[in-house]
């Protein structure tokens, strides 16, 4: 029973899917992707986040906006343990800001979470330097 779970949650997780283009002041780094995303900078201690809503599940089947619940954006300062969260309710949102950033090289992921609850695998982690 739990096989077949993990076989059917695989094909209803959808396709991961955010890039990066950095704009303003910061730096920062990409781990190239086919699909668009951005992060960005509107304050000292912030950055800001954009994405593209998967078209197509792992498993190639088309996507539809209503099929998905929303995001979730994970980061930190350590690109292997994101472990501060933010949940995104509604997949029509595609753009986050994250504030009260400490300085240093932060990293972040996102997932999106279809109707059933089913999460995708996180994004590659996207970074920003924050100056002190």
């Amino acid at each position: 029973m739990v096989k077949r779970v993990i076989k059917m949650s695989k094909a209803w997780i959808a396709a991961l899917f955010i890039g990066v283009i950095l704009t303003g002041c910061g730096g920062g780094s990409s781990s190239g992707t086919s699909a668009s995303g951005a992060i960005g900078d509107s304050g000292v201690r912030s950055a800001d986040l954009s994405w593209n809503a998967p078209m197509t599940r792992v498993n190639n089947e088309s996507l539809s906006m209503g099929e998905l619940s929303g995001y979730i954006i994970s980061y930190g300062k350590d690109p292997e343990n994101l472990t501060e969260k933010v949940r995104i309710n509604g997949a029509d949102t595609m753009e986050y800001t994250v504030t009260n950033l400490d300085s240093g090289t932060w990293y972040f992921a996102i997932q999106v979470e279809d109707v059933d609850g089913l999460l995708s695998e996180p994004s590659q982690p996207v970074s920003k330097s924050i100056q002190g």
